[in-house]
């Protein structure tokens, strides 16, 4: 064997050895998995699958990190099963509620955390209805801090992850004002005026939302309700 052979022979060799090395990092072995409540109902705080609230976590024993971002899902709960068993400090960060304080946690295999917070709006009382050619929806907000509201809708889409980003049709209202909560909030949608999105014998799903005026502010929702259209 040519001199010049056996040096790309060993060489190659080498580099695969070193591969095989790097390749050699033990698999994520925690995993982190919680709900964000409603710390006065108890009850599931709805988001947005898109722009919606996300929780980041900053590993330690690290100089500099760069965070990692877990998205909520779209019924208030959050999963990631592919963490390094560490501590973490951890705080939500775009959302629809008034932000807490981060918090240090010790993540292992079985981890869980539960956020209780106090979302911006809730939007209560929420009912929708399809009467003819309408659907029809009502409810009141509770506006749980100082700053007006900006906006409400009622979205439409055929997955039930609708919402103010994700809508096949929106029926909006601006607002930019406090609301009393006694106050009966109603939005229509026309969807015989409106067929070629809304095919007659498909079921939607309708959802009603509202946003806080507040920088970065994400929507607070009702649970949607799915109707047939005929």
């Amino acid at each position: 064997m040519r001199k010049s052979n056996l040096i790309l022979l060993t060489l190659g060799l080498a580099f695969l050895f070193n591969a095989c090395k790097l390749d050699n990092y033990d698999a994520p072995n925690g995993q982190l998995v919680g709900q964000i409540i409603d710390i006065e109902t108890n009850e599931l705080i709805q988001q947005d699958i898109i722009r919606g609230t996300t929780i980041k976590l900053i590993e330690h024993g690290y100089d500099p990190v760069t965070p990692q971002y877990l998205r909520v899902k779209t019924d208030g709960t959050y999963a990631n099963t592919l963490l390094f068993a560490n501590t973490y400090t951890v705080q939500p960060d775009q959302r629809n509620f008034v932000q807490i304080d981060e918090q240090e946690v010790v993540i292992s295999a079985n981890s869980k955390l539960d956020f209780k917070v106090q979302p911006y709006i809730r939007v209560k009382d929420a009912t929708i209805v399809k009467n003819g050619d309408k659907v029809t929806a009502t409810f009141h907000i509770d506006q749980t801090v100082s700053e007006n509201v900006r906006k409400i809708g009622l979205y439409a889409h055929t997955e039930p992850i609708v919402g103010e980003p994700i809508r096949l049709f929106a029926s909006e209202l601006n607002l930019n004002r406090a609301v009393d909560e006694s106050e009966v909030m109603t939005l229509e949608i026309n969807v015989k005026e409106n067929s070629s999105v809304f095919k007659s014998g498909q079921q939607y799903f309708f959802k009603i939302g509202a946003v806080i005026n507040i920088p970065e502010a994400k929507f607070n929702y009702a649970p949607a309700v799915r109707l047939a259209v005929d």
